[in-house]
């Protein structure tokens, strides 16, 4: 073969070898971000596009909290019970003088195992659905469920709205006053049902219902519901440790005050939570209407109105500027525009 045939031959076959070398790279970097993504077990179009580039640590580390995180969210009845427990407060900051209740309570409750659906260990996304009105016809109801954690709080419907609110429910926080007597209207089967105790007589009341004893109505500033239809093997107790670091490093409460009349609410407190146990944090519904009309609503579902708020418990203000520093330091997202 002559040099010039040698060479023409040579560039005719140039752009097949390309071709080959071309497919060859396309396939090996398909093949290796498609396993990076767990094969075909793993939708490209999960939340976890959301861990993408997102610097959680180092966002929540400059909120300067002086803690590490913790994922363990719930009393536990051998890490409390077979050994002294150092609590130097009282609830709903400590269980001082809550030991012999919480074992009995911790007792009754099956397992203490994340189900599947929550357990993740690699990127855990999540949002905390709160209950105002904001969320009204926002159509968030797809986009929430796509989140691995979602997170409720107290009584919130879902049936009805779940164009705007969804209708996935990983955990939801209550306390006796804020509980619904049948779970099982507004949440999944799996859904985790979340005790806050605030306070000695919250304990008594879930050991009540746990052993079908009599109810002792007193204590509470609002009658519970005196039969609860729940799964007792979906019962957490929420360790108080996540409370305390809410009042004293979110809100900068005095946590040892005997009179201190204000406590964080259940809002506020399942932020905190969800900044401990996740990688991405999102919020929506939160935020009060900043008319000064006493009958703008205040909730998306029900008829509570800011008048209802007049002798509230809670710092809201307190709160909002809270959540304002969470949003500027990016810890936490916003679903849709808000005050």
């Amino acid at each position: 073969m002559s040099q010039k045939s040698f060479k023409t031959w040579c560039l005719r076959l140039f752009p097949a070898l390309l071709f080959c070398i071309s497919f060859l790279t396309y396939y090996y970097y398909s093949y290796t971000i498609y396993q990076s993504y767990g094969g075909a077990n793993k939708s490209l179009n999960s939340s976890k596009s959301l861990c993408g580039g997102w610097l959680t640590q180092k966002k929540w580390e400059s909120l300067n909290f002086n803690i590490s995180r913790q994922t363990q969210l719930f009393l536990k009845l051998d890490d409390f019970f077979w050994k002294e427990h150092l609590s130097k407060l009282a609830l709903p900051y400590g269980i001082k003088g809550s030991e012999t209740m919480l074992m009995k309570v911790l007792a009754a409750a099956a397992t203490f195992q994340e189900p599947s659906n929550v357990a993740n260990p690699e990127c855990r996304t999540c949002v905390v659905i709160g209950n105002s009105f904001s969320i009204k016809n926002t159509s968030l109801g797809s986009a929430i469920n796509k989140y691995d954690v979602v997170f409720r709080l107290n009584d919130a419907p879902v049936r009805g709205y779940e164009e705007d609110v969804g209708n996935k429910t990983s955990m939801r926080l209550f306390y006796p006053e804020s509980a619904s007597s049948n779970p099982s209207v507004h949440n999944e089967p799996g859904t985790l049902m979340v005790l806050v105790p605030f306070k000695l007589q919250d304990l008594r009341w879930l050991k009540e219902i746990l052993y079908n004893e009599k109810r002792v109505r007193k204590g509470f500033w609002k009658p519970p519901p005196q039969i609860w239809l729940g799964d007792p093997s979906k019962i957490r107790v929420l360790d108080p440790h996540f409370l305390r670091q809410t009042a004293e490093r979110l809100l900068h409460m005095s946590v040892h005050s005997s009179r201190q009349a204000v406590h964080p609410t259940t809002g506020i407190l399942t932020v905190f939570v969800a900044l401990n146990y996740c990688d991405v944090v999102h919020v929506a519904g939160f935020g009060y209407p900043s008319s000064r009309n006493q009958k703008h609503p205040i909730h998306y579902y029900g008829y509570d109105t800011m008048k209802s708020m007049k002798n509230s418990y809670h710092d809201l203000n307190h709160e909002a500027e809270a959540l304002k520093r969470l949003e500027d330091a990016g810890a936490i997202s916003y679903l849709h525009p808000h005050l």
